[in-house]
């Protein structure tokens, strides 16, 4: 199962360049530190924001008040040289020699690779930077106006070379006022996607691909209508992946998805697609709501992305209160798909800092919510082989707290886990009947990977009435079974 760990990198290298005392790019990383980076259980590091920034994106930036306030909220102490611009504003898909380059990235994979971890780099196929060189290169892989257009909605579009282009957006919000939207239904457009893709594949392992729904026929038509000219038969995710897939055979396609249409994506060729809709659940809702959800068939949730955050979400820390954290963590954790760790989740940061910056306030380290962590990503690192099943929890007529619990099973060969969680802020207690029938007759014994418990339980009770448990409010069990 892919776990990948996320790092903003221009952050992650300054804040290493202050612990050594010295300059460090992406050539240059302690070999230390990459030992720190892949930890047991992650097998995929994202290094997010590594091509070149737009300084024409940044130059809009710092005319916005609304990004500036944003900047100064997460980093009372903004300084000029903390705004760096937004790595989804891209001028160019070059590593930024700031970071060290095309050379320096090579060394980085190298590093990983040597620690049998794959790297993976964003790709983000709605839009680019206003002096990205298509504007003047390849114009018509854009969407464009005209200058009456511009005249009447110069929020909407922008003047470059000559030409007007029609600025980036998704179909429910206002345009975004730093880029120039693609045209997804351009034919030059398709052709330079997957050159641009198949050269990341020379220089990583995977690709994420931000908002990739909005590339998708039905969704385009809907938020260009005419500006974007006749749908092709064939959709954009189905033609660009397979192209770039004759070079690079496994090469990673991870999708940024949202609006349930993860499904969809899948069927266009992507591995694994964002689980928006668990982590909603997961940090709004109940227990209910999860065991609904995981209800789904097990090949679409092989390909999802489970995730706490992310560098567009609240930090963890600050949004879930620090039981419903661990537990929520053991959750994703636990569960079949890929899961997406981001860097400062496991020290317990609660400042996200806007993408822009270059820097983020310093913070004290949760010293216990970091050993958790280190230890779940031990734990569950060998947890998640074999098959998965979703278990019924049952309880009594005059205790119904059952329903506040959530089970599953994994089993390999003789490999047997098990995974119970109180997703609540009350006492829960229920039997969890365990699908293993080979376990009448047999002794059992359940230890706890998180802790240093052990458990003896005869089969005939696990496997009916089943496993009784009583866990504390935001409480779990994390087993291996062995008989």
């Amino acid at each position: 199962m892919t776990v990948i760990y996320e790092i903003n990198t221009l952050v992650w290298l300054r804040e290493l360049g202050h612990r050594y005392g010295r300059p460090v790019a992406l050539g240059n990383v302690p070999g230390e530190v990459w030992d720190e980076v892949a930890r047991p259980g992650v097998d995929t590091v994202w290094l997010m924001g590594v091509w070149e920034r737009s300084p024409a994106g940044l130059g809009i930036a710092l005319r916005d008040d609304r990004l500036l306030a944003s900047f100064r909220d997460a980093l009372p102490d903004l300084t000029p040289a903390d705004i760096a611009g937004s790595p989804y504003c891209v001028r160019d898909y070059v590593v930024d020699e700031s970071l060290g380059g095309r050379e320096g990235l090579a060394a980085a994979r190298a590093e990983l690779a040597a620690r049998s971890v794959r790297l993976i780099l964003d790709y983000v196929p709605n839009h680019v930077a206003p002096d990205h060189p298509w504007l003047t290169e390849r114009p018509d892989c854009l969407v464009r106006g005209t200058p009456d257009e511009l005249a009447r909605a110069p929020e909407a579009f922008l003047e470059a070379g000559g030409q007007v282009y029609a600025r980036g957006r998704d179909p429910y919000f206002p345009p975004w006022p730093d880029v120039v939207q693609l045209n997804a239904f351009s034919d030059d457009l398709r052709a330079a996607a997957v050159d641009t893709l198949a050269a990341i594949g020379d220089q990583a392992d995977g690709v994420r691909c931000d908002m990739a729904m909005l590339l998708m026929n039905d969704v385009f038509a809907k938020t260009w209508g005419d500006l974007a000219g006749a749908a092709p038969t064939e959709d954009f995710w189905p033609y660009v992946i397979p192209r770039v897939r004759e070079l690079h055979p496994d090469l990673l396609f991870v999708a940024e998805a949202y609006w349930d249409l993860e499904w969809d994506l899948q069927q266009q060729g992507f591995d694994h697609c964002y689980d928006k809709r668990l982590y909603d659940r997961l940090v709004h809702e109940g227990a209910g709501s999860v065991r609904a959800h995981l209800g789904a068939g097990l090949a679409y949730q092989r390909r999802l992305v489970r995730f706490l955050e992310n560098h567009d979400e609240p930090r963890a820390a600050a949004t879930l209160p620090d039981g419903r954290e661990r537990a929520a963590a053991v959750a994703v954790a636990t569960l079949p798909g890929a899961t997406l760790w981001h860097e400062g989740q496991f020290e317990g940061r609660r400042v996200r800092p806007p993408v822009f910056l270059s820097r983020r306030p310093q913070e004290p380290a949760d010293a216990s919510l970091h050993d958790f962590y280190d230890r779940l990503l031990t734990a569950a690192a060998p947890v998640r082989e074999g098959d998965w099943e979703l278990l019924t929890c049952t309880g009594w007529p005059d205790n119904d707290t059952h329903h506040n619990l959530l089970a599953w099973s994994w089993t390999g060969g003789q490999d047997r886990y098990l995974v119970v969680i109180n997703y609540s802020d009350g006492p829960a207690q229920g039997r969890v009947p365990l699908p293993w029938t080979d376990l009448r007759g047999q002794s059992c014994e359940l230890t706890e990977l998180l802790a240093e418990n052990t458990y003896e339980r005869e089969g005939d009770e696990l496997v009916d009435p089943g496993l009784f448990v009583a866990l504390d409010a935001w409480h779990w069990h994390l087993f291996s079974l062995s008989r």
